[in-house]
């Protein structure tokens, strides 16, 4: 069973930073796709930004590319999400997701695990 466990929001003011993390077990963590997504109220989950297990490569949505950095460190099973220059736009809960594809990175329904959400308000 994969388990995903997020961390580090928080109250900022705009302008701030906060990184956010996932740790994860119960799998082979780099052999998953490791997703970020947001859920504002009233609002449907969305697409923050994605690392692929195979090739590397890591995606962005447009809202937060230039602002927002995905890492991963393997060796600790953990993936980042450095948040900077926030806007109160971005506040939502944030959710880590875990899928073994790497295809239909881009949508929450591509993936089949996912951690509880932390919560990040950005204050204007």
């Amino acid at each position: 069973q994969v388990q995903l466990v997020e961390s580090g929001g928080g109250l900022v003011q705009a302008g701030g930073s906060l990184r956010l993390s996932c740790a994860a077990s119960g799998h082979t963590f780099n052999a998953y796709t490791m997703g970020w997504f947001r859920q504002a109220p009233g609002k449907e989950r969305e697409f923050v930004a994605a690392s692929i297990w195979s090739g590397g490569n890591t995606y962005y949505a447009d809202s937060v590319k230039g602002r927002f950095t995905l890492s991963r460190d393997n060796a600790k099973n953990t993936v980042y999400l450095q948040m900077n220059s926030l806007k109160p736009e971005d506040t939502a809960v944030y959710y880590c997701a875990a899928q073994p594809w790497g295809s239909h990175y881009y949508t929450a329904s591509g993936y089949n695990y996912w951690g509880q959400g932390t919560q990040v308000t950005v204050s204007s």
